[in-house]
C-alpha cells in the first residue's frame, strides 16, 4: 500500500509528499469486501429502513448479527478473538457502505467504533476474550456512554461517579445522555470520576453490562433525524462493577475516550463519504428523469453546476480520507505495507490513532460539512419532491445534520487542529517552528521562480504550495502573537484550522489526480477536472481565512507584508471551472452514480 513518505501526523504541512494511498489502489480483496458490504446494505438494510424508523430494535439487532456473520463487524478484531483482522482500508470501505443508511450507520458505528475499539486498545486479555467475540459476531450489542447533560463538549468534566470499594470493586452512579444503542445495548463503555480516600476525582472508563443491577435506560429521544437508531439516557443507580471491569487504568479514562473518538471521527468521515455517494447517484438519476420546459433538468447549466460541485467536494474528502487511511495502516505496520490479513497489535492501534488525531479532526469537520452541502443540493435538485417524505432526499437531509455534532462538535474539532499542531511544534515532534522561520526569511527575499512542471498541473502545484505556506503563516503568527494564550483566540484558531484543512484536502486531491494522469487511468480527465475545482476554490477560501486571521493579529507594515505574501502565494490564472463541472456532471448523469465509485 503506497503512502506518504513521512508517516507523522501533521508532517505533510512542512514536507513534500509525492505518493499517497487512493481508492484506485485498493486490492481485489478490498473490492470484494466493498461488494459484499454494498450488497448487504442494498438487500438487507435499505429495504427495511421504514421498519427501523418504527423503533423495531429486534430488527436492528438482527441486522447487526447478519453483518457480523459476513465479517463486517469484526474487521478490526483479531481472528483469535472472533474477528477477521483486516486493515483499516477494509474498515473504511465497510464504513462507506453502511453510510447508505444513516440510522443503521449510527447503530453500526456504536458497535464497531465506540464499543469494540476501546476494548481492543485498552482491554485486558480476559476482557477481550470475554466480550470481543460476541461483539464481533453481533451476538451482543455495545454502546458508548461519555456525554452528560452538563458536559457535552467538555466530556472530561463528567459528574458520574465511581466509588472505590475496599475489595477493589466500584459503585457507579450518574446519568449519561444521548447514548446511541441505549435502548437495547447489552454492554456500555462508561466514563466516570473515581472517588477514593478523599483524593481528587480520577476520570476513568468501565465496562458495564446491562445485566448489572441498577442499570437502566430512559425514554427514546425525539430527534430531528436518525429515527431508525436508538438514542436514550443511561441511568446508573448504585451499580456494582467488579474490579476486573475497569477499562485501562484509573485516571487514564481520557486516553480511552480521546483515542476512541479519533477512530470514530475517521469512521464518521467514511460514513459521510458513502452517504454522499448514494445521494449523488439519487440526484443524477432524478435530474436525468425529471423534465421541465421539455427537457431533462440535467441538461440545464444550473443543475450541472450542482452535480459537478457535489462530485468535486466529495472527491476532496475521499482523497484525504484514503490518504489518512494509508498513513494509519503504514504506522500500524511500522512504515511498510499493510496487507488485508495482517493483525496489528492493539498498542500500535492506540499509538497510530493518537498520531493522526489532527487528520481525524480535519476529516470529521470537512466530511460532515461536505455531506450537508451534497444533501442540501440533492433536496434542491428534487425541488418540491425533495421536501416531502415520498422521496428519500428529505430523510437524508434530516439525518445528516447531527454529523456536525457527533464525535465532538465541529467547533471543538476546529480548535483541536491548530492546538495539536502547536503543541507538537513546541515539543519538537514537528519542525513547524523551523518551517515558520524559513517562511519569514522567504518573505524578505525576492520572489522565486516556480518550479517547472511537465504534468499539466503547474498552476495547481503552485496553489497547493501557497496554501500550505499561508496556513503555516497564520499558525506561526498566532503562536508568536498569543503564546500560551493562543487557545483563547477561538476565531483566529478556527480560521487557521479552515486554512490548514483546505490545504490538506487540496493537496490530497492534487496527488490523486497526478497519480491518475501518470498511470494513464481511464478516468484521468475526470480526476483532473475534480482536482482543479477542489484546488482553485480552496485557494479562494484560504485567502479569505488569511485576511480575517491576519487582520485580527497584526497591523501596519507587518499586516501589509503578510498580505502581500499571501497574495503572491495564492496567485494563479483563473481556471475554467465551469467546463470542469460540466464534465463531471455529464459523466455523473450518464452513469447515474458518483463517477469515481470503485464498485
Amino acid at each position: 500500500m503506497a503512502t506518504d513518505t513521512a508517516v507523522r501526523g501533521g508532517a505533510w504541512l512542512v514536507t513534500e509528499t509525492a505518493d499517497i494511498f487512493t481508492p484506485e489502489r485498493l486490492s481485489d480483496d478490498h473490492r470484494m469486501i466493498a461488494q459484499t458490504a454494498n450488497e448487504f446494505m442494498t438487500n438487507e438494510v435499505v429495504p427495511v429502513i421504514d421498519r427501523l424508523e418504527q423503533k423495531d430494535w429486534a430488527l436492528a439487532r438482527e441486522l447487526v448479527a447478519k453483518g457480523g456473520a459476513l465479517g463486517l463487524i469484526g474487521t478490526d478484531v483479531p481472528e483469535e478473538l472472533g474477528g477477521v483482522a483486516l486493515d483499516k482500508a477494509a474498515s473504511l470501505i465497510v464504513g462507506e457502505a453502511v453510510g447508505h443508511s444513516a440510522s443503521f450507520a449510527t447503530t453500526f458505528g456504536a458497535q464497531t467504533g465506540l464499543s469494540i475499539i476501546p476494548l481492543l486498545m485498552f482491554g485486558t486479555d480476559a476482557q477481550k476474550q470475554k466480550y470481543l467475540p460476541r461483539l464481533a459476531s453481533g451476538d451482543i450489542l455495545g454502546a458508548y456512554a461519555l456525554s452528560e447533560s452538563g458536559s457535552g463538549s467538555d466530556a472530561l468534566a463528567a459528574r458520574a461517579k465511581a466509588v472505590r470499594q475496599a475489595n477493589g470493586s466500584f459503585v457507579l452512579s450518574g446519568e449519561k445522555m444521548w447514548i446511541t444503542n441505549g435502548g437495547f445495548a447489552d454492554l456500555f463503555i462508561v466514563f466516570a470520576q473515581v472517588l477514593a480516600d478523599g483524593s481528587e476525582p480520577q476520570f476513568s472508563a468501565f465496562i458495564v453490562e446491562r445485566a448489572f443491577a441498577g442499570v437502566a435506560n430512559g425514554k427514546e429521544e425525539h430527534k430531528m433525524g436518525l429515527h431508525g437508531s436508538s438514542t436514550t439516557p443511561l441511568i446508573l443507580q448504585d451499580v456494582k462493577v467488579p474490579a476486573e471491569n475497569l477499562l485501562g487504568e484509573i485516571g487514564k479514562g481520557h486516553k480511552v475516550a480521546l483515542n476512541t473518538l479519533n477512530y470514530g471521527r475517521f469512521k464518521l468521515a467514511a460514513m459521510c463519504s458513502g452517504g454522499a455517494k448514494m445521494a449523488i447517484a439519487e440526484a443524477a438519476a432524478y435530474a436525468a428523469a425529471r423534465k421541465q420546459f421539455g427537457q431533462p433538468i440535467a441538461s440545464f447549466g444550473a443543475i450541472q453546476h450542482k452535480l459537478g460541485e457535489m462530485t468535486a467536494r466529495l472527491y476532496a474528502v475521499e482523497s484525504a480520507l484514503y490518504r489518512t487511511c494509508g498513513l494509519i495502516d503504514a504506522a500500524l505496520d511500522g512504515g511498510g505495507a499493510v496487507t488485508s490479513n495482517q493483525q496489528p497489535t492493539t498498542s500500535n492501534l492506540s499509538i497510530a490513532l493518537e498520531e493522526f488525531a489532527i487528520e481525524a479532526s480535519m476529516l470529521k469537520v470537512s466530511s460532515s460539512e461536505m455531506i450537508d452541502y451534497v444533501l442540501d443540493e440533492n433536496v434542491q435538485i428534487h425541488g418540491g419532491n425533495g421536501f416531502v417524505k415520498d422521496y428519500p432526499a428529505e430523510r437524508h437531509y434530516r439525518d445528516a445534520r447531527v454529523n456536525r455534532i457527533f464525535e465532538g462538535t465541529n467547533e471543538i474539532n476546529r480548535l483541536l487542529v491548530p492546538g495539536m499542531l502547536a503543541r507538537r511544534a513546541v515539543k519538537g515532534g514537528l519542525p513547524l517552528i523551523a518551517a515558520a522561520k524559513a517562511l519569514q526569511e522567504e518573505l524578505l527575499a525576492p520572489p522565486a521562480m516556480p518550479a517547472a512542471s511537465t504534468d499539466g498541473f503547474a498552476a495547481e502545484r503552485a496553489l497547493v504550495a501557497g496554501m500550505k505556506k499561508t496556513a503555516l503563516a497564520i499558525l506561526g503568527t498566532a503562536m508568536q502573537t498569543y503564546g500560551e494564550k493562543m487557545g483563547d483566540e477561538q476565531e483566529v484558531l478556527s480560521f487557521a484550522s479552515d486554512a490548514i484543512t483546505d490545504a490538506f484536502l487540496a493537496e490530497s486531491a492534487l496527488l490523486r489526480a497526478v497519480q491518475a494522469a501518470a498511470n494513464d487511468a481511464p478516468r484521468a480527465a475526470l480526476h483532473e477536472a475534480a482536482a482543479r475545482i477542489v484546488i482553485h476554490t480552496a485557494a479562494s477560501r484560504v485567502d479569505a481565512s488569511a485576511k480575517e486571521a491576519l487582520a485580527a493579529m497584526t497591523k501596519g507594515d507587518m499586516l501589509r507584508t503578510l498580505q502581500a505574501a499571501t497574495k503572491r502565494w495564492l496567485k494563479a490564472v483563473p481556471a475554467n471551472l465551469v467546463t470542469a463541472r460540466r464534465l463531471l456532471a455529464s459523466e455523473t448523469v450518464a452513469k447515474k452514480k458518483y463517477v469515481f465509485e470503485i464498485v
